[in-house]
C-alpha cells in the first residue's frame, strides 16, 4: 500500500524547522499543498524568522506547492484566517498537524507561573484553537484528519517539566474527546509522543546521541497518523526510527464495603486495586463508571 496525500491540503504548525519542517516536506513530496506555519520565534516563543517562507522555497524548489503562514496558534482569529486563505487558493482542508511549540523549563519551585501559563497556551490553547478553526471545514468536507503532539513529559512526568508534561497531557485528553465527536464525520484524531533533535532539544541529548534522533526519522509515524486509511484515537511514540503504542489503561478494581470502605480497607487491598491483571483501555470516560457498574451488579 501507497500512502498518498495527492488533492490533500495540510497544515503543519511550528513548521519552520525540526519536526514541523520534516513533515511539510514529507507531507509535499507524497503530493500535499501544505500551509507552513511557523512564527519564526526562539524556542522560548520570543522573536520572529523567515522561517515559514524558506521551508516553502524548499518545497516549490522540489516541485510541489505550499504557502507561508506566520500567525501564533495562540491567536484564534490568526487561525481562523491561515485556514480561510488555505481554502481561498485550495478549496479546503484535509489535515492539520499541531507541532507548534515552546519550552520554558525550570523547577516548579523555580517557575514563574508566567511561564507555566505562556506554556499552557501554546501547547494546549493552541493546538485547541487550529483545531476549532479547522473543525467546521472538516464537519462539512465529511473527512479530517488531525494529529496532536503529546510528549513522554505529560504521559509520564519529567523534571524541570511541570508547564510543558501539564500542557501535552491536556492534548491528549483534547485528542481524546474530538476522537469521539468527529468520528460520524471521519475526523480521525491521533495523538504522537516524538522523541527528536530540534532545536527544542539541542542541549537535552548527549552529543554522540544527536545524530541518531533526525527529525526525519519521527515523520513516517505522522504521515501515517494523517492519511487516509489511518488509525483513530492511538498514542504513538516515535524517535530515532523507533515506534511505539502507548495506552491510559484501567484496572479492574475492588469493591469496598462494610469497614473495609475507609482509608484502612483501602490500603488493605491495595495490592488487588493496583494489580494490572484484566486491564482495559477505555474508549471513552464513561467506561470508568461503567466499569464501577459492573462492580456493584456483581460481574
Amino acid at each position: 500500500m501507497t500512502i498518498d496525500f495527492r488533492d490533500r491540503v495540510a497544515i503543519v504548525t511550528g513548521a519552520g524547522g525540526g519536526l514541523g519542517r520534516a513533515y511539510a516536506l514529507q507531507l509535499a513530496s507524497r503530493g500535499a499543498k501544505v500551509v507552513v506555519n511557523d512564527l519564526g520565534g526562539s524556542r522560548d516563543g520570543t522573536g520572529h524568522s523567515d522561517a515559514a517562507l524558506k521551508v516553502v522555497e524548499e518545497i516549490e524548489a522540489a516541485g510541489g506547492a505550499a504557502m507561508s503562514n506566520g500567525g501564533s496558534v495562540t491567536d484564534y482569529g490568526h487561525m481562523v484566517a491561515m485556514v480561510e486563505a488555505a481554502k481561498a487558493r485550495w478549496g479546503r482542508v484535509d489535515v492539520l498537524i499541531n507541532n507548534a511549540g515552546v519550552l520554558r523549563d525550570k523547577s516548579f519551585a523555580k517557575m514563574e507561573p508566567a511561564d507555566f501559563e505562556f506554556v499552557v497556551q501554546v501547547h494546549l490553547i493552541g493546538s485547541a484553537n487550529c483545531a476549532k478553526a479547522v473543525w467546521e471545514t472538516m464537519r462539512a468536507q465529511n473527512y479530517g484528519r488531525i494529529l496532536m503532539t503529546a510528549s513522554s513529559s505529560g504521559l509520564y512526568g519529567n523534571f524541570g517539566q511541570a508547564n510543558y508534561g501539564a500542557a501535552k497531557l491536556g492534548v491528549l485528553g483534547l485528542a481524546k474527546t474530538l476522537h469521539l465527536e468527529g468520528a460520524k464525520h471521519d475526523i480521525r484524531v491521533n495523538t504522537l509522543a516524538p522523541t527528536a533533535a530540534t532545536r527544542m532539544t539541542e542541549d537535552i541529548f548527549p552529543e554522540e546521541m544527536y545524530r541518531h534522533f533526525e527529525p526525519e526519522k519521527v515523520a513516517p509515524a505522522a504521515l501515517y497518523l494523517v492519511s487516509e486509511d489511518a488509525p483513530n484515537n492511538v498514542i504513538v511514540g516515535a524517535g530515532a526510527g523507533v515506534f511505539q503504542s502507548a495506552y491510559v489503561t484501567l484496572t479492574p478494581g475492588v469493591r469496598l464495603d462494610g469497614d473495609a470502605l475507609s482509608p484502612e480497607g483501602v490500603a488493605a487491598h491495595w495490592a488487588e486495586i493496583t494489580s494490572r491483571a484484566g486491564e482495559t483501555v477505555p474508549n471513552a470516560g464513561a467506561e470508568q463508571a461503567m466499569a464501577i457498574l459492573s462492580k456493584l451488579q456483581g460481574k
